[in-house]
């Protein structure tokens, strides 16, 4: 009882949370970045320990694909050698790693587990991939193309309307001349004229 006191009061229990993107779409041939951030309540060092694993869409067990501690420690043989590296900094963190000329056959869940000790409730991140050949529109990129064709809209109305405005202008201009010559025919009207309007 003595030891369980000394255990808990002196290393009281942790957690660690993992994050992940939960789901992500990969173009077919490009490098793609797994991304997986955790935190913890205990201090980051070299204490911590992480570990990449890859279960096929098809099933079966888990393959490690990556593993770190306090160096990053690739894969040297399997599917993924030569294609899963480190992307991380431990510092900040980020405990990703990049699946170089990712394919089809990568279609999968990947698994990320982060221990920090003395830290002891793991949770391991997972990433649902999804590998196509080409990427489809974003949801974004929709958004700012509607957001393109209104202002192009936009600008055509005020544009239109004020060259409107330009030519009525540029018509009333025209007439004015008309005007001043009578006014310059009234004033030089001859002196007989005048008389008869005091007559």
């Amino acid at each position: 009882m003595y030891i369980l006191y000394i255990f808990y009061f002196n290393y009281p229990a942790c957690s660690i949370e993992v994050i992940t993107s939960k789901e992500l779409e990969a173009i077919n041939g490009t490098d793609t970045r797994l991304k997986c951030t955790f935190s913890s309540s205990a201090p980051v060092g070299d204490n911590v320990i992480i570990a990449w694993m890859f279960r096929p869409i098809s099933g079966g067990d888990d393959q490690t694909i990556f593993y770190y501690h306090k160096n990053p420690y690739p894969p040297t043989d399997g599917h993924f050698q030569g294609r899963a590296v480190w992307d991380g900094n431990i510092m900040r963190n980020d405990a990703s790693i990049v699946i170089r000329n990712i394919q089809s056959t990568d279609n999968g869940t990947y698994l990320c587990q982060v221990k920090n000790p003395p830290d002891v409730h793991v949770e391991m991140g997972e990433i649902q991939v999804r590998v196509v050949n080409k990427a489809k529109l974003s949801e974004i990129f929709v958004l700012a193309l509607v957001i393109g064709v209104g202002s192009a809209v936009i600008i055509l109305i005020v544009l239109a309307f004020v060259l409107c405005r330009y030519y009525r202008i540029k018509k009333i201009h025209r007439s004015t001349p008309v005007s001043v010559l009578e006014c310059s025919e009234k004033l030089n009207e001859k002196p007989g004229d005048m008389k008869e309007v005091y007559a």
